[in-house]
């Protein structure tokens, strides 16, 4: 056995005694090779402790195995749960996922688009940032490779997510069949969720004969948590909501809610003697800690992420589409959760 490392592809071909084509194939598929070779490269790969870097390698192809991820906060448990189940449903599928997170910035995730620009992959899953999301450079990578949108639509491009109508449509009904009708926290305006969000609660409101009441929130980042909880507290300052149960737009801001009206005694729950019901949206993965436990509907996270994974395979050609044809929306539906909190 050499005492020098092997190190390269290149160099583990010549002390087997093999060529970098045979060994290469190897690498991409074992299966390829006859046995009595397969045999051989395993031999060596054991005496000369050899690994190869498989995601470099993979890189090289002609037909790459490598998925890039764009998430606005790998941070938020709600997109890095969506990145584990992608992670998973990837490595089963004998692909790598190349994540980055754009921190809710403008520019790190033009950077992000960049950095994937510059890689050899197969395709793109991106959650994108959505109003600030540098849409020139969006199309450059749409154009270059496959790309699914994930949570936050743009324009007609793939996209899987949840149903907003549906989701907010049946959380606001549950408000009013059960208590003092529901205005509407809305959340900051990053996305198209924002708007898609407040239009069904207003939509709702009106099917139900009642006024719509939105609040919206003048802060255009991602803070959501200090956003709801600076917006409740100036709120609650003021002499309250307007209605004694308040829909947040998502779970983060109703956390910041709760924490407001904590901090102020005032008691929020479902009982008749709570001064306010606060409920959500997301299902958030912190959603049941909350005290009270925080009412909301519930996305499909494991639903999202396999819908968006077979969208993004058959555009690669990984995956042949069930009836033949390709669909760029899907929208799933979301289940109503119910707990203390209204």
């Amino acid at each position: 056995m050499s005492e020098s490392k092997i190190r390269t592809m290149e160099e583990f071909a010549v002390a087997s005694g093999l060529s970098r084509p045979t060994v290469s194939k190897y690498f991409d598929n074992p299966e390829s090779v006859k046995p009595a070779t397969r045999a051989r490269i395993e031999k060596a790969i054991k005496d000369y402790d050899y690994r190869p870097n498989l995601f470099a390698v993979s890189l090289n192809r002609k037909n790459p195995k490598n998925i890039g991820l764009i998430v606005p906060h790998i941070s938020d448990p709600f997109y890095a749960e969506i990145v584990r189940q992608i992670e998973l449903r990837c490595l089963a599928e004998g692909y790598w996922t190349f994540v980055i997170s754009s921190h809710g910035d403008r520019q790190l995730e033009a950077r992000a688009m960049r950095t994937l620009l510059s890689l050899n992959i197969a395709g793109v899953l991106m959650a994108p940032l959505g109003f600030d999301t540098d849409v020139k450079l969006l199309e450059n990578l749409s154009n270059s490779v496959p790309v699914v949108f994930l949570d936050n639509s743009i324009g007609d491009k793939p996209f899987v997510g949840t149903d907003n109508k549906q989701s907010i449509n049946i959380i606001t009904d549950y408000l009013c069949r059960t208590g003092e009708h529901p205005c509407f926290l809305e959340m900051p305006q990053v996305n198209q969720n924002a708007l898609e969000r407040r239009d069904a609660y207003i939509a709702t409101m009106e099917r139900l004969g009642l006024e719509p009441i939105t609040l919206p929130i003048p802060a255009r980042n991602w803070t959501f948590e200090q956003a709801g909880y600076e917006e409740a507290s100036q709120i609650l300052d003021k002499g309250g909501f307007p209605t004694r149960t308040v829909l947040c737009a998502n779970d983060r801001l109703a956390f910041g809610v709760i924490s407001a009206a904590f901090e102020r005694r005032r008691r929020v729950g479902r009982d008749g003697d709570s001064d306010l019901r606060v409920a959500g949206h997301d299902d958030h993965p912190l959603s049941r800690f909350t005290c009270p436990p925080l009412t909301t509907v519930a996305q499909d996270y494991q639903g999202i992420a396999a819908a968006g994974v077979d969208m993004l395979f058959e555009r690669i050609g990984e995956r042949p589409s069930e009836d033949g044809s390709q669909s760029n929306i899907k929208r799933l539906d979301a289940r109503l959760i119910m707990r203390h909190s209204a």
